[in-house]
């Protein structure tokens, strides 16, 4: 039971910290929809979809006007569809990402994710038609994500995989140019993918998951800053464990608000609640920004020596305020740091203070990895390999889930600036140290073993 206190408090949040729940996702398995023919594919996949999300975003909405909380995004995740749909060509993958882009238009859904692969310890054909797939499908729809699984702690790194997407991404933006390469915005390399991510561009729903389930994102960072600005101004000599503990709890509460719409959805649907993603998601919007964070607890910027201690303080924080909420927390469930999402993270790419090699460091101790970094347009795509792979390496080594979310953007260099508009927001070009350096190493492929660490049984 909560007290008037803290009612006060979660009203106080919706009020001038920007709570809400960033996105409830609704995973579908396609599993069922199997065929020979592509049409009779696409024929099955949207009357399942249909059927099971027609009500999606009409109840989110009754459900968020009900409790006074906006639910940003409405969204699906569907299976691998590199396994629900093998045996396809990839012309044929490009048309059922069509049809699912027009499904989601008709459902008024904000994105799908699921056009992807999980390739950490090889390729089917049903992989390689979809990874070839992958450009033209996302240049020529507006609501499809794409995420490629290339290593885990477990197999290893499938470099081969891994030069391959350096390529896809290179092709991406440039059929996507006119754009700024909006295309690489879509597209997502991971390690260690989770199964039940609610979040875009990563979210896909795993071959392990119920054929239907209702996952929820809660964002937050705005709360979590305000909270720490509170405490500070009414203690001003606490030091950086009780701010510790001032996170976790307010992790808590906004954790315990996700799970109520989240539950309230699932209920009204019909369809099993799955988990809460607890990810302090930043927007471009002012007061809603993780970087902000890094400045109340007192760094000038992020990206100053320090940024790398302050992001494992949060992102443990939050994980703890998070499980003591919720039985059921999934996802990523920490914090995001994505560069042009982010006003003060963009600010900080901007005026030098945050470099790839200081983001990087960080992503060794954040939810998820390198985000929507955009790169100079003419980097090459071995380079791009060799970034991955290294942010693969961390994701591997350490037990975690890691990404890159890469957009090189043509015709940019280091400086300027490219706009993806919406949530997506706008960054300065980091400079990238593109020397034909990784070539060799990229060019030999195979599969990196998997760490000593990943023998448990």
């Amino acid at each position: 039971m909560l007290t008037e206190r803290e009612i006060l408090a979660t009203l106080e949040m919706l009020k001038n910290e920007n709570l809400d729940v960033r996105t409830v996702t609704l995973g579908i398995s396609l599993f069922d929809c199997a065929s020979h023919e592509a049409d009779r594919f696409i024929t099955n996949v949207r009357a399942k979809i249909t059927r099971l999300a027609a009500n999606l975003v009409d109840i989110c909405e009754e459900v968020g006007l009900r409790y006074g909380i906006p639910v940003v995004n409405k969204r699906i995740s569907i299976s691998p569809i590199a396994i629900a749909a093998s045996g396809f060509s990839a012309e044929e993958m490009c048309r059922i990402a069509e049809a699912l882009d027009d499904i989601a238009a008709q459902l008024r859904i904000d994105f799908i994710g699921g056009f992807g692969a999980l390739v950490e310890k090889g390729f089917t054909s049903g992989d390689q038609a979809l990874i070839e797939a992958i450009p033209e499908a996302l240049s020529r729809t507006d609501r499809i994500c794409s995420s490629i699984n290339v290593a885990s702690t477990h197999a290893g790194i499938n470099m081969d995989a891994v030069a391959l997407m350096g390529r896809t991404i290179k092709r991406t933006a440039e059929i996507t140019a006119d754009r700024d390469g909006i295309g690489c915005a879509k597209l997502v390399v991971f390690a260690n993918i989770p199964q039940d991510v609610p979040f875009m561009a990563g979210a896909y729903l795993g071959v392990g998951e119920p054929d239907a389930v209702i996952n929820v994102g809660v964002s937050g960072p705005g709360v979590v800053k305000k909270a720490i600005d509170r405490a500070r101004a009414a203690h001003p000599d606490m030091d950086l464990g009780q701010l510790s503990e001032t996170i976790k709890r307010t992790a808590f509460k906004v954790t315990r608000v996700g799970e109520l719409i989240g539950r309230q959805v699932a209920e009204k649907l019909g369809i099993p609640f799955g988990v809460a993603d607890l990810s302090l998601a930043p927007t471009p919007n002012v007061g809603d920004s993780v970087g902000e964070i890094f400045q109340s607890l007192g760094l000038k910027s992020i990206g100053n020596p320090g940024s790398t201690a302050v992001l494992a303080m949060l992102n443990d924080a939050v994980k703890k305020g998070g499980i003591f909420a919720s039985s059921y927390v999934g996802g990523l469930s920490g914090a995001f740091i994505p560069v042009s999402e982010d006003l003060s993270i963009a600010e900080a790419a901007r005026n030098g203070s945050l470099s790839l090699e200081k983001l990087e460091a960080m992503t060794s101790v954040c939810s998820v990895g390198l985000d929507m970094v955009a790169i100079p347009g003419d980097t090459s795509a071995e380079t791009i390999s060799g970034i991955i792979a290294d942010e693969m390496a961390i994701g591997v080594i350490n037990s975690k889930a890691t990404a890159a979310r890469l957009i090189p953007v043509p015709g940019k260099k280091a400086g300027d600036k490219a706009a993806f508009g919406g949530l997506l927001g706008e960054a300065t070009i980091i400079n990238i140290r593109d020397d034909g350096g990784s070539s060799g190493f990229i060019s030999l492929g195979g599969r990196i073993p998997a760490p000593v660490q990943s023998f448990k049984n």
